[in-house]
């Protein structure tokens, strides 16, 4: 299946096909080499969420290029959805993990305060963000029914966790060095990453709105542009996911500061092992 997904020559295949196909692989290959990191640096133990993260996200990258054309349109936008939904969960406890992580020792009052505080933003943020559907039109009596509301979560849940991943980055950012998420801490990293792919998805869903709003295109020449104007974009918001992938490569591969000073430490600190009683 894999390799039925390159089986037409990349010179005969349109501009934007041929982009598509190069980030899909780019981004497909960073996402196993991060997770090979992930795994053989430990840091799987560490960020255990974060890791499930991106291992989903590389799963539905996998399922929407190689399965589409190959099952029944239904059944495949049912697992898709599924997946989308299940990607807005873990993009929340990521949050929470890398929460915990950036502000180990913070009081349980500030730490309630922080979290219903960017909550209530975020969410206000969001009642505000792009249409809603009416309350008559999400029916749950059909198939089709639970799939638009199932779309609906998956895309009002990616604007929230956009939303709270931007929020929590920025305090990550400004008060992470006075607990356990410094410069160049793995913790800070991972969250300046995600704050990137988040400011670039609300961008992407803010420019994409304003242009279905203000456009209204008289030829099909000009419907063509806006079609093209609008892959471009998206396709724009795919190369930064990148960037982000091989940001976390090359951070998490390397030890985060003070690591490699700790290691004599806490070998020096560990009780020596007794030798075994000589034989009489």
């Amino acid at each position: 299946m894999l390799l039925s997904f390159f089986a037409s020559p990349l010179h005969s295949a349109p501009p934007g096909q041929i982009v598509e196909r190069v980030l899909w692989t780019l981004t497909f290959a960073a996402q196993l080499v991060l997770l090979v990191v992930l795994m053989g640096r430990d840091h799987a133990r560490r960020y255990p969420w974060f890791t499930a993260g991106i291992a989903l996200a590389a799963l539905r990258l996998m399922a929407e290029v190689l399965l589409a054309g190959r099952m029944a349109t239904l059944p495949l936008q049912e697992m898709l959805l599924t997946l989308a939904d299940l990607a807005v969960i873990m993009g929340l406890l990521v949050l929470v993990e890398l929460a915990r992580r950036a502000f180990a020792g913070l009081q349980r009052s500030l730490w309630v305060v922080n979290a219903v505080g960017l909550l209530v933003v975020a969410g206000g943020l969001l009642t505000v963000w792009g249409p809603w559907p009416a309350r008559k039109d999400i029916v749950l009596d059909s198939l089709l029914g639970k799939l638009r509301l199932m779309q609906l979560l998956a895309q009002k849940g990616d604007l929230l966790v956009a939303l709270l991943t931007v929020g929590l980055g920025l305090l990550v950012v400004l008060f992470g060095r006075r607990f356990k998420a410094g410069w160049r801490s793995h913790t800070q990293m991972i969250a300046i990453g995600l704050s990137t792919v988040a400011i670039a998805l609300l961008a992407l869903q803010g420019t994409v709105q304003s242009i279905v709003k203000t456009a209204h295109p008289h030829s099909q020449q000009e419907y063509d542009h806006i079609i093209g104007l609008l892959a471009s974009l998206v396709n724009a918001n795919k190369l930064v996911y990148l960037c982000a992938l091989l940001w976390w490569i090359v951070w998490l591969w390397l030890d985060e500061p003070g690591a490699a000073k700790a290691a004599p430490e806490l070998a020096a600190s560990a009780p020596e092992e007794e030798p075994p009683p000589a034989d009489e």
